[in-house]
């Protein structure tokens, strides 16, 4: 039976430490595949400003060179609920008996609660989270081990439109697309 982890996010961009996130969970859930998922338009928050076009595409060039992730654009469609439940079920459907994981940070997971229909989702997927310095969680989830790493999409956001280099941040074929699109101007 195939694990699968699944990561879904803004992606605004995809970032090194969405990438270490991704490889932190394969290793230690034994995990076969990562699913990214970019969100569309959510109705639970403002979508992002960045199309789901380029969001997918800087995806695709930050996985490129590793097999066991894929890029699922779903959520992007016209007529996406941008539910995770609504996603997990259809995967469910898709993927028949393969072990889900959801993959998410400590702050989501604090707020898993008040998503729509929480307890299907997790009856759909087991919950993986990732520690997040300064939170301490109630309940004790599946803990996935990894050093924080000090990097957000809205300082790469910044940087870009300030002009300034993206080493370190954002894979370079990510940092090639931002420029050569002029993302974040």
């Amino acid at each position: 039976m195939a694990a699968i982890g699944i990561l879904g996010g803004t992606f605004d961009p995809v970032h090194n430490a969405h990438l270490a996130m991704a490889r932190a969970a394969l290793d230690h859930l034994g995990l076969d595949h990562v699913l990214f998922i970019p969100t569309g338009t959510p109705r639970y928050r403002p979508p992002s400003a960045t199309p789901g076009k380029d969001r997918a595409t800087m995806l695709r060039l930050a996985i490129q060179d590793e097999p066991r992730f894929a890029v699922d654009e779903r959520e992007l469609r016209a007529g996406a609920t941008g539910y995770t439940v609504d996603t997990l079920r259809a995967l469910r459907s898709e993927l028949g008996d393969a072990e889900l994981y959801l993959l998410m940070g400590a702050d989501q997971y604090e707020k898993l609660g008040t998503w729509h229909r929480p307890d299907e989702v997790k009856r759909l997927a087991r919950i993986a989270v990732f520690g997040r310095p300064g939170i301490q969680l109630k309940e004790k989830p599946d803990l996935i081990p990894m050093n924080p790493m000090p990097i957000s999409a809205s300082e790469i956001r910044s940087r870009a439109q300030r002009g300034e280099g993206l080493d370190g941040l954002v894979p370079p074929a990510v940092a090639n697309y931002i420029e050569r699109h002029r993302l974040y101007s």
